[in-house]
């Protein structure tokens, strides 16, 4: 086998056209890898300014219409308030021109006639305003007078009323001290003349005899009847003592509120005169009140 041996130029140059090839792939793939970065950092930025820009577009897209909404509202009442003036202006001129082409439409005759009328009537309503003013001052003043006089009246039969109250109780407490102590001394005197006859002839016994005053055997059918509860003293502290016939009692013992005002739905007799039927505790006293003086007793009456 033959070997053929190669110059040493023809060595070095392929090999230096392999490194230049290796440099130039790495320096392609570095600007491809660049590139590519680039590309992706503008896609980004795109992306990011789309819905930047739609919203622009859309607002700007609104705003247009809506700025010139709002021009025009603005612009509407000067608009509005020059048509009237228009308006007017042009009913003023109609009227002046139909009223030159008419003539006068009164004739001075009868504009002072009406200008007279309207004198006359102003004078007219014066006038009535007047009067009915004078009228009704008139009545208010004549009904203020009534009025005042009424009260008047009403307060001097009052003062006198008391006047005349104060005078008779005047007359009647100096009348009954001067002739009213000796009355009054005369009555009582009369009223012990009467107790002490009265006395006499009350009888102890004889209306125990009459069945009609059976107050024992009306009381065991009627038990209820007797039971009155609880007796309360005139004096505090005091207790029951037993009070016989000929005991004189204090005047608190037979006062209104101890009276028997209907003895025979006790079954007890009428009494009459200065005499009265008084409960004491459980029992009955039959009491002349102008002396204080007991008559008659029931022991043990009440349950």
């Amino acid at each position: 086998m033959a070997l053929i041996a190669l110059p040493a130029k023809a060595v070095e140059v392929p090999q230096a056209q392999g490194a230049d090839r290796s440099d130039r792939d790495g320096n392609q793939a570095l600007q491809n890898r660049g590139d590519r970065n680039q590309a992706r950092e503008n896609r980004g930025r795109r992306a990011a300014d789309r819905p930047r820009q739609r919203n622009a577009d859309r607002r700007g897209a609104r705003s247009t219409p809506q700025r010139e909404v709002r021009e025009q509202r603005r612009a509407a009442p000067d608009q509005r308030a020059e048509r009237r003036q228009e308006r007017r202006t042009e009913r003023r001129v109609d009227r002046r021109q139909d009223r030159s082409a008419r003539g006068p439409a009164i004739a001075p005759a009868q504009a002072r006639e009406r200008a007279e009328r309207r004198v006359d009537r102003r004078v007219d309503r014066r006038v009535d305003r007047r009067q009915d003013r004078r009228v009704e001052r008139r009545t208010e003043r004549r009904v203020d007078r009534r009025v005042d006089r009424r009260q008047d009246r009403r307060a001097d039969r009052r003062q006198e009323r008391r006047v005349d109250r104060n005078r008779t109780y005047r007359d009647a407490r100096r009348d009954g001290y001067r002739n009213g102590y000796r009355n009054a001394r005369r009555d009582v005197r009369r009223d012990r003349r009467e107790a002490r006859r009265d006395y006499r002839r009350w009888n102890r016994n004889q209306w125990r005899q009459n069945n009609r005053y059976n107050w024992y055997n009306y009381r065991r059918s009627n038990r209820r009847l007797y039971s009155l509860g609880r007796y309360y003293s005139p004096y505090r502290g005091y207790n029951y003592r037993r009070i016989s016939i000929g005991f004189y009692l204090d005047s608190l013992f037979y006062s209104n509120r101890y009276w028997i005002n209907d003895p025979w739905t006790y079954r007890l007799p009428e009494v009459y005169g200065p005499y009265r039927w008084v409960r004491y505790y459980d029992d009955v006293l039959l009491v002349n009140i102008y002396t204080g003086e007991t008559v008659d007793v029931i022991y043990d009456f009440f349950w």
